[in-house]
């Protein structure tokens, strides 16, 4: 079975994509801050991340670096708002595989990850 880490500060998203991961097949973890996110990276060791961009605390870019230093080869998808231009491109150079922007369309978050996690298969 897959794993999807989520980080988000923001309950409801936390709860809804776990939903919909859940019952796509994908076993999830739900993390509410970028240090707890962390932990739980080295533990769960996810087949993906997907991580929110602006959090208290660590920021998703300081938490992709982190992520970078333990698995420079992690899948890495992250949710941004339009306000965070700067710290989108950042990430970029970071190498993340995949963003959208918020609002975002569920079932588009949810057909890209699937998508990626079957190609990792192949």
């Amino acid at each position: 079975m897959k794993k999807l880490l989520i980080i988000d500060d923001q309950a409801g998203i936390r709860l809804l994509l776990d939903e919909i991961f859940t019952k796509s097949g994908i076993q999830t973890s739900l993390a509410a801050n970028g240090k707890e996110g962390i932990e739980l990276f080295q533990k769960f060791q996810p087949d993906c991340v997907l991580l929110d961009m602006k959090m208290p605390g660590m920021n998703g870019v300081d938490v992709l670096r982190e992520i970078r230093k333990q698995q420079p080869k992690a899948v890495v998808m992250m949710m941004t708002a339009y306000s965070e231009i700067e710290l989108t491109e950042e990430a970029g150079r970071l190498g993340i595989d995949h963003h959208f922007t918020k609002p975002f369309d569920i079932f588009e978050v949810r057909d890209t990850i699937l998508n990626r996690l079957q190609l990792q298969d192949v």
